[in-house]
């Protein structure tokens, strides 16, 4: 079997780069372990905790024993379904800040500033926003959107960021991030519109797209040149499993290798991307000498520099019954899931993140570096609550973690899970920083907008308020917002830390190419499924030879950013 382009992963940036490629009359065979995405708990955007949870849809992974977080093990999922973690995600949608991009060209990625990815965004967006904006899309296959926020919290949430000083923004996504304001997701009439709705699924009925299940072993190279991937087929789901909106499928159980004809692209997530690069024998050298596997290419910076978002639960007790408490039983989640079944309106039609902030931490940052995600419930992203009782939150967390943590191989069996190591925590800034964010969220929750909805904090608690009590806190309660990136940084050539060029192709082995969120340089502002796609786009028109024109429009930058904090 073999193909022009063989792309492992279905993903974010996997359906996308598979759907532009396959546009331009390429052939093209996308590799995916996981199995159909059909089913309301995927489709149902009020049912996002429950996919994220299942061994079905979710790989399962963990992380190494966090040393700075007293030693707990923490959840590290990834989506093993077609459309990948954009099917069992939050559907958050964040571009990044601008100033994000110009920092990865500063990094080594020429060609990613803000001006070189902005047309990207727009390519890929069909942005359903309150008016036609030149900052957005409104034709791309990929579906963003704004809830109802028909809750008064959530107005409440912006007002209160409002009398503390902050600015307010109409589109966050637009050329003004910072501020308070409503949050977008990908929801397109009332259901999750993940990366293989968008491209994915399109693609595989208007080209030459196939789709293959099975495990991804290595990256067969032959003369330094990658010429396919060798599998271990998986077929555990049938055709008909899959219904009719994912055609031909194959689950071809004695196909052992796969070619291509061009190359080869791996957009299989920031753990499984190095871990395949690692046992096909690129990475670090003493690391693969270790579990027997032969130097192909010695590339120090494959699985190094993983980054993530720490968050906490910034949790009120809501003095009136509004929240949505009045769901969290029995009869009240019949009536969700119900209603959307029948109507695809209701809290099942939405991820309930439907306000959120944006802000600086001081003064002398240029750009945000706290991101508020409100949500009208007290509860865990697991689903556990730690009151009975309506309440509602704020996830809220520092976004510039200086820490870096490593991927690992676990042995030389594809099977095996990666070691994973955030190091989260790990320097005295992050440390500094997130004392500071969650007073700033203490502040912000204090103000008058709150006053007839608030009966008193819930988490972190009224009387922690000392360093060593954040502390602690943290420590205890931090939790990971699932955004990890970085670990195959794109940069340029000369420096040894550097995986990929910024033509997205691996060091030191010809035709083959990473194209996910372990590519990023640094992490962005936000939550990473609109970046992650947009790399996906990007990386395509490279392969092709066909970059969109750049676009030197300027954001928004508070005028006194450098004397004040807000």
């Amino acid at each position: 079997m073999q193909a022009d382009f063989v792309v492992v992963g279905a993903g974010s940036a996997g359906c996308a780069l598979a759907y532009r490629l396959a546009e331009a009359g390429h052939s093209v065979i996308v590799i995916e372990y996981g199995g159909s995405d059909w089913g309301p708990l995927i489709r149902m955007p009020g049912a996002l905790s429950y996919p994220m949870n299942m061994a079905r849809y979710d790989w399962g992974y963990h992380t190494e024993p966090e040393p700075h977080l007293g030693g707990r093990v923490m959840a590290a999922p990834r989506g093993k379904v077609i459309g990948g973690s954009s099917s069992i995600n939050g559907m958050v949608y964040v571009r990044g800040h601008a100033r994000d991009f110009d920092t990865w060209a500063q990094m080594g990625a020429i060609g990613w500033s803000f001006a070189d990815v902005l047309p990207y965004f727009r390519r890929m967006e069909h942005w359903h926003g309150p008016e036609p904006s030149s900052w957005r899309g409104d034709a791309g296959p990929l579906h963003v959107s704004r809830g109802t926020r028909t809750n008064p919290l959530y107005h409440a949430f912006v007002d209160a960021g409002r009398q503390a000083g902050y600015e307010v923004t109409e589109d966050y996504n637009g050329a003004k991030q910072e501020g308070f304001g409503a949050f977008e997701q990908t929801v397109h009439k009332g259901r999750r519109w993940s990366a293989a709705d968008a491209y994915l699924k399109p693609g595989m009925r208007r080209f030459n797209l196939r789709l293959v299940q099975g495990l991804a072993e290595r990256v067969i190279v032959e003369d330094g040149r990658a010429v396919g991937v060798a599998l271990r087929s998986s077929p555990r789901f049938s055709v008909a499993s899959l219904k009719s909106d994912t055609p031909r499928l194959l689950t071809e159980a004695l196909v052992s290798e796969i070619r291509a004809r061009r190359e080869v692209i791996l957009a299989a997530s920031a753990f499984n991307s190095p871990k395949l690069l690692m046992l096909s024998g690129i990475g670090p050298a003493d690391h693969l000498a270790e579990h027997g596997i032969p130097v192909i290419a010695d590339r120090p910076g494959v699985g190094a520099n993983l980054q993530d978002h720490l968050e906490v639960y910034f949790q009120m007790r809501s003095s009136q019954p509004i929240t949505l408490y009045r769901y969290w039983n029995l009869l009240g989640k019949a009536w969700v899931g119900a209603r959307w079944l029948l109507t695809r309106t209701g809290p099942g039609a939405t991820n309930n993140f439907e306000s959120c902030g944006f802000i600086r931490s001081r003064a002398g940052v240029e750009y945000p570096d706290i991101q508020f995600h409100f949500l009208p419930l007290a509860v865990r992203y697991d689903g556990k609550m730690i009151a009975e009782g309506h309440g509602f939150q704020a996830h809220v967390g520092p976004m510039r973690s200086p820490s870096r943590g490593t991927v690992r191989l676990n042995g030389s069996d594809a099977v095996t899970a990666p070691e994973i190591r955030f190091n989260y925590m790990s320097t005295a800034e992050d440390w500094t920083d997130f004392r500071r964010a969650i007073r700033l969220t203490r502040e912000i929750f204090q103000q008058e907008a709150f006053r007839e909805f608030s009966a008193g904090e819930l988490l972190p608690g009224a009387n922690v308020t000392s360093d060593e009590a954040l502390d602690a806190y943290i420590r205890e309660h931090a939790e990971s917002a699932y955004h990890p990136c970085g670990t195959c940084r794109m940069g340029d050539a000369s420096d040894p830390g550097t995986v990929v060029d910024p033509d997205a192709r691996v060091i030191g082995v010809e035709g083959l190419r990473v194209a996910d969120s372990s590519i990023f340089p640094q992490i962005t502002n936000g939550n990473l499924n609109a970046p992650s796609i947009m790399v996906g786009e990007k990386v395509a028109s490279h392969i092709l030879g066909e970059t969109l024109p750049r676009d030197d429009v300027k954001p928004w930058i508070h005028p006194e950013w450098k004397t004040g904090q807000r």
